[in-house]
């Protein structure tokens, strides 16, 4: 059932009826992301060079290279902290281009039955808001836990697939269901809910393939949630 779905999730990316969300998320996540990077810049430029400038009064033979070598720490702490932020900024990406997602596969995978409902737009706000905080506490967490051997990589992987298959998987629910009882849904299923968002976390984990983790993650849910539901109803 897994495999299934994100098997299904990967060539939607590919399919031409999901292309204008595919280039809207993508656009607006890279906005969004380059949005950080000079933000943080301008931060650490704003904070950080004059302490380095006020240490190192009087240096002007190596001054020049500490500088250097400080703006390449510097740029390597800026991607790591960018890095913290993929996650949370894709995930918020979910909330504003689920619906459209779940249309396209809805309409072409499931033509026979009853397609869901988009959310209004203030509960997608809400709802985007709170995954992004969630989302975003939880890589703090894990990137605190980078300095821990053993656990670093392993963190990374449960945190994200725990948040991004509860989160995902109910945004796809939410679309046949109150918010209640798509938790409820997914606390039934949670083990294999779990497994998958493992998926998610490891796409997630691979540079630039990760600029694509609303589109996958959301279109994976949907298949899932649709096998659930079909799987439960067998089960009656």
């Amino acid at each position: 059932m897994i495999i299934e779905a994100a098997r299904m999730a990967g060539a939607n990316l590919l399919s031409p009826a999901s292309r204008s969300v595919l280039f809207k998320s993508l656009g607006l996540t890279i906005l969004l992301l380059a949005g950080l990077w000079f933000g943080l810049g301008e931060a650490f430029s704003m904070v950080a060079m004059p302490w380095l400038d006020a240490l190192l009064p009087g240096l002007p033979d190596w001054a020049g290279w500490a500088g250097t070598i400080a703006a390449i720490i510097a740029g390597i702490g800026l991607a790591l902290v960018l890095a913290l932020f993929v996650a949370p900024v894709t995930a918020a990406m979910a909330g504003l281009y689920l619906d459209d997602i779940a249309e396209v596969i809805e309409t072409r995978d499931y033509p026979g039955e009853t397609p869901g409902r988009a959310m209004p737009l203030g509960q997608s706000i809400r709802q985007s808001l709170g995954f992004l905080l969630v989302v975003g506490l939880g890589n703090l967490l894990a990137l605190i836990l980078l300095i821990v051997p053993g656990i670093n990589l392993a963190a990374f992987f449960l945190v994200n697939g725990y948040l991004l298959g509860r989160e995902y998987f109910e945004f796809a629910a939410m679309r046949f269901m109150s918010p209640a009882d798509a938790k409820r849904l997914r606390a039934r299923n949670s083990t294999t809910i779990f497994f998958a968002g493992l998926i998610i976390a490891a796409f997630l984990s691979v540079p630039l393939l990760n600029l694509l983790t609303p589109m996958f993650a959301a279109g994976m849910m949907v298949h899932l949630h649709k096998m659930i539901a079909q799987r439960a109803v067998g089960g009656r």
